[in-house]
């Protein structure tokens, strides 16, 4: 089997393609010395990956070989007259012929020639709630977009510190479904918000099934959303960051830490867990663990739908299973911190 999986660092960019069951060709670093955010691919074919700087600000750039990138001109950008500003763009989704990203300050931008140009989704960034929208730690991020592949017009998207968002109609309208789960910062004048979700993923067979890794613990929903439940049984800690589902094994994955305040493996021991029932209990995946005090963030958990679960960690570490999480093995390279993962090719 060979995979291409992008990972993305503080320090910029690398690829590692498989050669074997456990042999990797590594390549990089692409814009050296760039954080590199999160990876994409559009309509046209090309890959996307976007960069971050505090100098700078936040860029996209195309590639039609993952070799030689370029800076997109037309990237997402609020205009001048708002009081907001493009810090990071943090996820490029693909629905049918467009494009959706998702930044922080939280807002969504679509595109509908392959990421050339983008448009404002006027009616998520310009939410009835928008006033009272406040950031988590790592910011006022959108920061996953999930649609269902059997209706693009139906989408959720990932907003810490604010909740879940659904559209039915491709972007036009949004309502926030958060019903079940704990605030982690209520709003006086908003009582729809206030809940930092960290990561979401779904059942492409069944979208309305989705599982989320949320500040206040797991959960998860079987309506699209409009109720959620807490299923933490068997973890040994309900915060962490990053949720994946293996489409061949329908397996769930989670990266249990100690606690928002202290965001650490339990007892310094690192350790990916699953569930093989949809989340009603939970299991250390495949009895693998190590020590180190390492996490992984919301965007560097990738998932390639036949059993491949790639994890890169905050201190470098790349882990990754091809059989579902029976077996672990780790690329033989430290990374600077690694802030994405993405399979980028099967």
């Amino acid at each position: 089997m060979t995979t291409t999986l992008g990972i993305g660092t503080v320090k910029g960019a690398w690829l590692a393609r498989s050669v074997g069951s456990r042999d990797w060709d590594l390549t990089g670093p692409i814009l050296k010395g760039w954080q590199v955010n999160t990876f994409g691919l559009a309509g046209d074919g090309s890959f996307l990956l976007s960069t971050g700087s505090t100098w700078y600000g936040a860029a996209l750039h195309r590639s039609r070989d993952l070799d030689q990138w370029e800076q997109i001109v037309g990237g997402p950008a609020y205009g001048p007259d708002l009081e907001r500003s493009l810090q990071q763009i943090w996820t490029v989704t693909a629905t049918g012929d467009a494009l959706f990203a998702g930044v922080a300050d939280a807002g969504l931008f679509r595109s509908d020639d392959a990421g050339a140009t983008w448009q404002p989704v006027e009616g998520f960034n310009d939410h009835p709630t928008r006033p009272g929208w406040q950031p988590g730690l790592g910011g006022l991020a959108a920061h996953r977009i999930l649609v269902d592949p059997s209706d693009g017009a139906r989408m959720w998207v990932a907003v810490s510190a604010v909740g879940v968002f659904y559209s039915g109609d491709g972007g036009d309208s949004w309502e926030l479904r958060n019903k079940g789960v704990p605030k982690a910062a209520a709003s006086d004048d908003y009582d729809q918000i206030g809940y930092c979700v960290h990561c979401l993923a779904h059942d492409p067979a069944d979208a309305d099934t989705i599982w989320r890794q949320d500040h206040a613990g797991v959960f998860r929903t079987r309506d699209g959303g409009i109720s959620w439940e807490r299923i933490e049984n068997g973890l040994p800690a309900a915060f962490g960051f990053p949720v994946g589902r293996d489409a061949a094994s329908g397996r769930l994955f989670v990266v249990p830490l100690e606690s928002d305040e202290f965001r650490l493996p339990m007892g310094g021991e690192f350790a990916v867990y699953a569930s093989d029932d949809g989340g009603d209990s939970w299991f250390r995946a495949g009895g693998w663990s190590r020590p180190g005090f390492d996490g992984v963030l919301r965007d560097a958990m990738a998932v390639d739908g036949a059993g491949g679960v790639y994890v890169g960690t905050t201190a470098g570490r790349v882990a990754y299973t091809r059989d579902a999480g029976d077996s672990w093995h780790e690329l033989g390279t430290t990374f600077p911190r690694i802030l994405t993962v993405h399979v980028l090719a099967p």
